[in-house]
């Protein structure tokens, strides 16, 4: 019987579901504390020094506090790649591996390319790595961001140029000339905080993932607005977007100019990403 595991899914209850403990105990059991997983699933105990049994109780303690697995590690996965991760940027997410499978199937392997956003640079790394012919470049705001997503880079040996730029104060020159931009901007309503785990409210930064309930379309409409003078002809917009403003982002979009503006779902069926032409 693996007496750490089941120590480490009771320490968890009431805090955690059971299968999200029971993941976790895999998790420190296997990534953290160094088990064979195929010894994990076959129920064998593992034998900690005293180190790692602080380091144990450590990871209890922060998981108590809802801090996230993948801030614990320091890392996360993303289309089979590992990414550094700390509280300076969002965890990458399932929806935005799917976004970044579409693109890889639409687009030119010989490609101007703009993330606006990058975070950990998942999205950027991710398509400078899969089509390597093309020129990739990536924006963010944050400094903390933009010195994580350029060691993933290094770490993963891909060549993305990044920049720091605020988009919504950011006026383009006569160098700025892509095929392609692709934003996972902030879209979380502040009415949606309440909805929210405390993983995410709590750990992930705000800055990233906030706007106002006033504007929620305001990153959107400033990179469509961008776009009209950055964009080749023919050039295409990527957003991930929030599922509550579809239409209304369709619409924006229809309404800046741009054509063939489509709405896709993702994998649970919500509308999840827009895709715009200019």
């Amino acid at each position: 019987m693996n007496i750490t595991a089941s120590y480490i899914r009771r320490n968890l209850q009431g805090r955690y579901d059971p299968r999200e403990a029971g993941n976790l105990s895999r998790i420190i059991c296997c990534e953290i504390l160094g088990q064979q997983t195929v010894d994990y699933y076959l129920g064998k105990d593992i034998i900690l020094s005293v180190k790692e049994e602080q380091e144990l109780e450590s990871i209890l303690s922060r998981l108590h506090n809802f801090e996230p697995i993948q801030y614990i590690l320091g890392e996360a996965r993303f289309l089979g790649r590992t990414f550094r991760v700390t509280p300076g940027v969002l965890i990458p997410r399932p929806e935005t591996e799917e976004l970044v499978e579409m693109m890889l199937k639409e687009l030119s392997p010989v490609s101007r390319v703009l993330d606006v956003g990058t975070g950990s640079g998942c999205i950027a790394i991710s398509l400078a790595k899969e089509l390597p012919e093309s020129q990739v470049t990536a924006w963010d705001v944050s400094g903390e961001a933009l010195s994580i997503a350029a060691a993933n880079s290094k770490a993963l040996q891909a060549s993305v140029r990044f920049e720091q730029r605020d988009v919504l104060t950011y006026e383009p020159c006569v160098a700025d000339c892509y095929d392609v931009i692709v934003s996972n901007p902030p879209y979380v309503t502040e009415a949606e905080k309440q909805e929210m785990e405390h993983n995410v409210l709590d750990w992930e930064p705000s800055l990233a993932l906030f706007v106002p309930d006033t504007d929620p379309l305001r990153f959107y409409r400033r990179i469509a607005v961008l776009g009209l003078e950055m964009l080749t002809s023919g050039g295409k917009l990527y957003f991930e977007i929030n599922r509550a403003f579809g239409k209304d982002t369709v619409a924006m979009l229809c309404e800046t100019g741009y054509r063939a503006v489509r709405l896709q779902k993702d994998i649970s069926h919500n509308d999840r990403f827009v895709i715009a032409e200019k």
